[in-house]
């Protein structure tokens, strides 16, 4: 969770599919009464608040300070803190460590494994579910072609095995491993709400004007994701219809030795 300064208001509005695509996983990690569990990554804590739901004892962590602010808004009775992924530590080790949608902004993967590990107990779970390789590749292929800067993706995205390997380098015995692809409808921001929130801030130098054509200019370069009613793709004056970006995600289990 390397990458700060979040709008955390737009994007509890406007990127709720977020939280929601994160309930399934919520029923592999199974959270009981009485367990300590921790949330890395928690954003605005709607999950959180889930897992608290089931009478555990919950802790949301998130390196973005104004995330953590508006978790806190939302659910005052439960403890959120400001911490990074890659380089935090608990008091006291944890049943269950979960995290969804977060650890693809950790580069330094190797280390937030080893955090998750260490704040885990003997035989405790860690559930996770981010984005995997290929996650979004269209997007960011469009990306940098309009831009022309190469190679552009500041996120960590890896593959089933190199991930697994990670994992089990930090003590944790993989359960369960699986990557898919999760083709995501992006609601009412659209691609151009979705790389505003996600790829601005990668963009610092762009004027808004200048940016608000690199947006048009992507979408215009990946019409294939635009779904219209109708049509089979693209975007034209009046359809109507929804952009359904290509994510791809991996999900694991895994238990501290």
């Amino acid at each position: 969770m390397s990458i700060p300064v979040w709008n955390a208001a737009g994007y509890q509005d406007q990127f709720e599919y977020v939280w929601q695509y994160g309930t399934s996983l919520l029923s592999q990690l199974a959270p009981q009464a009485g367990e300590h569990i921790l949330d890395v990554g928690c954003g605005t804590g709607q999950l959180t608040a889930q897992i608290a739901a089931s009478g555990a004892m919950v802790t949301g962590i998130d390196s973005d300070r104004a995330m953590i602010q508006q978790a806190s808004a939302n659910y005052p009775s439960i403890p959120f803190r400001v911490a990074d992924a890659a380089c935090f530590q608990q008091a006291e080790p944890m049943d269950a460590v979960f995290s969804n949608a977060a650890l693809h902004w950790v580069n330094d993967a190797r280390e937030a494994a080893r955090c998750i590990s260490a704040a885990l107990k003997p035989d405790g779970r860690f559930v996770a579910e981010f984005g995997g390789e290929g996650n979004v590749q269209t997007i960011l292929t469009a990306l940098s072609q309009v831009s022309g800067r190469q190679h552009l993706n500041p996120w960590y995205f890896p593959g089933l095995g190199e991930y697994v390997a990670l994992l089990e380098s930090a003590g944790l015995k993989v359960a369960f491993a699986h990557i898919f692809d999760r083709p995501t409808p992006l609601g009412t921001a659209g691609l151009a709400g979705w790389l505003d929130m996600f790829g601005q801030r990668f963009f610092p130098h762009l004027s808004s004007a200048e940016w608000a054509d690199l947006v048009k200019a992507v979408e215009a370069a990946v019409p294939q994701l635009y779904k219209s009613e109708g049509k089979s793709e693209g975007p034209e004056q009046g359809s109507k219809g929804e952009w359904i970006a290509d994510y791809r995600r991996l999900r694991v289990i895994a238990v501290k030795q």
